[in-house]
């Protein structure tokens, strides 16, 4: 009985949306509204979160990035009483502060399972070459020392497509370099296969100039010589150059030590954490210098944190296009006092014949339920839509979620009950003879 009293009042309802179409859709539009604002929100919040934590994962999300720093004030703690902070004196630090390899194979007999391995680079600098058949147009290359896992484990868009890679044993001293394809064409000429072999010379940054032999030639990706939002054109790439170790070691004048380098975990181990026991181990060895330490940092931090601040927004702007449906269920509260005002004597007649309240009730919580639920799904569709068409333009995937959906439909149907509840409750506890009178 109850079921088939539930699908009169869906067909009643039904047919007074129908009977009123104009009226019906003026009512929805807020709840439209409100519901396609914060679908398009929530998916293009969502699709940035996924694009900006997919990029930065590519980056390494296992890399604890070890660098010496200088101390301040609040590293103070355990230094050698009596020492004074020299902080602002040195811009880098000198052989003796740097980390050593004696540093570095203590904290792997520490952690054997722990690091799967170790990329060190050392930064020789910006160096320029004139682009081939322009001499009077010069081409920007990054040049570094790396060793052999740096180049080995970078991602699969970087991979080597001729030669090889450098090998850190018998490439040692050796004044060879890994290049990209685009630097071939854009400043030696020929096709890239044909490349290995060939020399071309540098002007480093303190004016010599250096010499090297290519060994490999990789794939040139443009988010590697790009910012994060920007790109460059062919004729002002900037390309990375890669050389041995001990060769940008030797260009550099930092014979040993590093100032930075990185410390890739194993799988299966918790980075957030790891990173911590990584820059305290570390650290210990710089109680005693007065001037400098070591901090560890890892890029799943600032995943984290971007994604954090990300949902953050999101939730605010949703939070603010959510009072849209506030506005909407005011506008479906006064359309169902009009209604009720309306068919004051079909109430009044149902009343007679022995309605009871409850069903009278019922009636117009269901009609004005069944005005928000379908208000909030025109607002999905027309919001999965913007949403996907505003992430389509920033470029990134659209990516609507089934929970935000739900949650958006649910939300409208509680509208429907909540803003329905009190004409419904006036309308059941009118006067049968009144509202027979009524005109």
């Amino acid at each position: 009985m109850a079921n088939v009293q539930l699908f009169e009042n869906i067909s009643m309802a039904f047919a007074s949306v129908r009977s009123n179409k104009m009226r019906s859709l003026l009512t929805m539009l807020g709840i439209i509204i409100g519901i396609a604002a914060v679908i398009a929100i929530v998916t293009v919040g969502n699709s940035m979160t996924g694009s900006v934590t997919d990029s930065m994962s590519g980056m390494g999300v296992s890399n604890i990035t070890v660098t010496v720093k200088q101390k301040t004030s609040g590293d103070t703690q355990g230094t050698a009483q009596g020492v004074t902070l020299r902080r602002f004196m040195d811009e880098t630090p000198g052989e003796s502060d740097r980390i050593t390899d004696a540093m570095i194979r203590d904290f792997y007999a520490a952690f054997p399972d722990k690091v799967d391995h170790f990329e060190y680079t050392v930064d020789v600098g910006q160096e320029t070459i004139s682009k081939y058949g322009d001499p009077t147009t010069t081409i920007k290359a990054s040049v570094s020392g790396v060793n052999h896992d740096t180049l080995a484990n970078k991602d699969e868009d970087s991979q080597i497509l001729y030669g090889r890679w450098l090998d850190d044993t018998k490439d040692a001293g050796r004044m060879l370099a890994c290049v990209s394809e685009k630097f071939v064409t854009q400043a030696i000429g020929g096709s890239p296969q044909d490349a290995i072999g060939k020399s071309f010379t540098l002007q480093g940054s303190d004016g010599n100039l250096y010499t090297y032999f290519i060994v490999g030639v990789y794939k040139y990706t443009e988010d590697s010589y790009s910012s994060m939002f920007g790109s460059t054109s062919d004729d002002d790439i900037q390309t990375d150059i890669y050389i041995p170790l001990d060769v940008a070691r030797t260009i550099t004048g930092t014979a040993s030590g590093y100032q930075s380098f990185t410390v890739v975990a194993a799988n299966g181990v918790d980075v957030t954490s790891f990173v911590n026991t990584v820059g305290d181990f570390f650290a210990s060895y710089y109680t005693y210098n007065d001037s400098w330490t070591v901090s560890a940092s890892s890029i799943s931090n600032l995943v984290e944190s971007m994604t954090k601040m990300l949902s953050t927004v999101s939730l605010g702007i949703s939070a603010i296009a959510a009072i849209s449906l506030l506005v909407g269920g005011i506008g479906v509260m006064n359309i169902m006092m009009v209604s009720v005002t309306e068919r004051t004597r079909e109430i009044g007649t149902r009343k007679a014949l022995g309605a009871p309240a409850s069903a009278i009730r019922m009636q117009f919580i269901t009609e004005s339920v069944i005005l928000c639920l379908i208000g909030g799904v025109i607002g999905v569709v027309l919001g999965i839509a913007a949403g996907v068409g505003l992430s389509t333009l920033m470029q990134v995937p659209g990516k609507p979620t089934i929970s935000s959906i739900v949650v958006a439909v649910g939300f409208s149907m509680a509208i429907g009950v909540f803003f329905g509840y009190y004409p419904a409750n006036k309308a059941a506890k009118l006067d049968p003879i009144e509202a027979l009178r009524y005109e």
